[in-house]
């Protein structure tokens, strides 16, 4: 069993920032891809970032230069930081992380979400 469990949501004004953290836990061997994800309400969910086992990272242009992915693989945790925030930022924040338990097959796990509003 693994489980992702996020923290660090809240409500915040517009220009503020927010750290977000993602641990993972249970049967662990590796984990490849980390990321968050976010589903504001009536919209599809959408990468905002993404970090690779190595550190490489990638982001969704509507964060680029305001948001940062970085983990600590020894912790299994990701952690998304958010400066700059604006009211069009607000969503349920989504982890999610590719995760080897030891057998052939890597599996997606889910953290079960936490909620950013922005002000204005």
């Amino acid at each position: 069993q693994v489980q992702l469990v996020e923290s660090g949501g809240g409500l915040v004004q517009a220009g503020g920032s927010l750290r977000l953290s993602c641990a993972a836990s249970g049967s662990i061997f590796s984990i490849n891809v980390m990321a968050w994800y976010r589903q504001a309400p009536g919209k599809q969910r959408e990468l905002v970032a993404v970090i690779t086992s190595g550190g490489r990272t990638n982001y969704a242009d509507s964060v680029k230069g305001r948001f940062t992915i970085s983990r600590d693989n020894a912790e299994n945790t990701v952690y998304l930081q958010m400066n700059s925030l604006k009211p069009e930022d607000t969503a349920v924040y989504y982890c999610n992380a590719a995760i080897n338990s030891g057998g052939p097959y890597i599996y997606d796990y889910w953290g079960q979400g936490t909620q950013i509003t922005v002000s204005s």
